[in-house]
């Protein structure tokens, strides 16, 4: 079984960056990509980025050119670099384990999640 573990959220201002980490510990051959998804206040979840060895990365319009994944396969770490940050990319951000990272990023292609972190964007 997968252990899921985010960190790296907190407060910062408009215009900032974070840096989220993801550790992914277990049996690793039940995983093929990473997921990074967010859920804000009243909304549903929304995915952010993917990222697999065979297909790379893909994003979410929202966020396409302001936020960058990546992946440290000897930590078994992957990572979501958050740049010019704004106050609607305030959410709780989960990071999930699974088979594909495909354009959509649909939650159902991941089976293990973590608790979250949050990110809050305030001046």
């Amino acid at each position: 079984q997968l252990r899921v573990v985010e960190s790296g959220g907190g407060l910062v201002q408009p215009g900032g960056s974070l840096r989220l980490s993801c550790v992914v510990s277990g049996f690793t051959a039940e995983y093929a990509a990473i997921g990074w998804f967010r859920q804000a206040p009243g909304k549903d979840l929304e995915a952010v980025s993917c990222i697999s060895s065979t297909v790379g990365t893909n994003y979410a319009t929202s966020v396409k050119g302001r936020f960058t994944i990546s992946r440290d396969k000897a930590k078994s770490t992957v990572y979501l670099q958050m740049n010019s940050l704004k106050p609607e990319d305030t959410a709780v951000y989960y990071c999930a384990a699974g088979a594909l990272c495909r354009t959509a990023i649909p939650r159902g292609d991941f089976h293990s999640w973590g608790q979250g972190t949050q990110v809050t964007v305030s001046a």
